[in-house]
């Protein structure tokens, strides 16, 4: 392997599931590319010591791998939109000549400017994170270019085996196709005394009670109002804590439910603590949005039982299989969603047996180590080719 370039849609500090992944191939490939870049849009965001800002094109690096930020003027349907980028795109493409682009899908707008500027001598890897699926006028209006990328791509990156098979696009292509899923950092779950503290805390103040807990920013497709209203079918034997950005705006919902807690987007000791304090986590998402689940994962590997719904061509069943390392219920299903939370309350047993099972399964599958090991088989496969 010699160059390659990530064309992503963000990057840290932003936080997401896709710069993550961005971030953790970049670092993966560390070792065996001679040359790495990355370019994506800009977007408000800090962590610590770096900050970023919307508007502004900018360079700079992310684990010692160089990043160009392209500057946005809006978003429509959630799509960046950049004047700098044609431009930027096309110059690191004429100037750093990559042997290898991987494209994280979806990004229509950068998919135009793409197609344009790829010389035919560079591989091109479909990270395919997700369908369109909310946005219908672009489904159908980006059909033509889609067909495009999938008949181009040299090799497609999908993170479960649920979303090739579930996915009508993915099926077009499926002799293209690779299973790699997305992992999480085992260095950030290290549990802190901070964290345990935090943990002993929630136990005491809630004792005699089933902690149920679940994090995730509060977009419709995560469901969250939908663990809101099976709140309200269980006693007071539970406290359900909802931790992530903008859970605040549920309180309208969840009003005069004394269960709930909403805590808003939380620090790093605080969501392990409130992950290892809780009997159950709960995982409420509701469409193929939710493409695999990094939360669940998390979750898992430290030993937690879940509940999720049943989500048609989505991965989050492959993380989570129902009745092995949770309980997976009809989609939206309010009242059977209540019931599965009520089931684990009420045997122990069963508790821990999917808890362990869940633990092996995520560490088993979902390291980074593992997830090095994948990307650098499918990469060596594609570069002896």
């Amino acid at each position: 392997m010699k160059r390659i370039l990530q064309i992503s849609n963000y990057m840290y500090p932003n936080r997401g599931g896709v710069e993550q992944v961005s971030r953790d191939i970049a670092n993966a490939l560390k070792e065996e590319a001679n040359e790495q870049r990355i370019i994506c849009f800009n977007e408000d965001a800090s962590d610590g010591d770096k900050t970023t800002h919307r508007r502004e094109t900018t360079e700079d690096e992310v684990d010692g791998i160089p990043v160009t930020r392209c500057g946005c003027v809006t978003k429509i349907h959630s799509q960046s939109i950049s004047f700098t980028y044609p431009r930027k795109l096309k110059q690191i493409i004429n100037s750093f000549e990559p042997d290898i682009i991987i494209f994280h899908y979806p990004n229509p707008f950068v998919a135009s400017f793409l197609l344009k500027n790829l010389s035919p001598q560079t591989r091109l890897v479909l990270y395919w994170h997700l369908d369109i699926v909310k946005q219908k006028m672009l489904r159908i209006l980006f059909t033509r270019q889609n067909n495009r990328l999938l008949e181009r791509a040299d090799l497609i990156i999908a993170t479960s085996p649920n979303y090739i098979d579930g996915s009508p696009w993915l099926q077009k292509a499926k002799n293209k196709c690779k299973v790699i899923p997305n992992c999480f950092n085992e260095n950030q779950l290290e549990i802190t005394s901070e964290a345990e503290h935090i943990a002993e805390k929630l136990k005491k103040e809630n004792q005699g009670k089933i902690i149920c807990a679940t994090i995730g920013r509060n977009v419709p497709y995560k469901g969250l109002r939908y663990l809101v209203q099976a709140s309200k079918l269980l006693n007071s034997n539970y406290r359900i804590y909802i931790a992530g950005k903008n859970t605040e705006a549920l309180a309208q919902e969840a009003a005069g439910d004394q269960k709930i807690r909403l805590l808003g987007t939380v620090d790093e000791d605080t969501r392990k603590g409130l992950i290892l304090a809780a009997d159950i986590f709960c995982f409420p998402s509701i469409t193929k949005n939710e493409a695999f689940g990094i939360a669940l994962a998390e979750a898992m590997a430290f030993g937690k039982p879940a509940v999720t719904f049943h989500i048609p061509g989505s991965g989050v069943s492959y993380v989570c299989p129902g009745h092995e390392c949770g309980i997976e219920v009809p989609n939206r299903d309010v009242s059977e969603y209540a019931k599965a939370i009520q089931s684990l309350a009420e045997n122990l047993e069963l508790r821990r047996t999917f808890g362990e099972q869940a633990e092996n399964r995520a560490k088993a599958l979902f390291t980074t180590a593992r997830f090095k090991d994948n990307i650098l088989q499918v990469f060596h496969a594609l570069d002896s080719k």
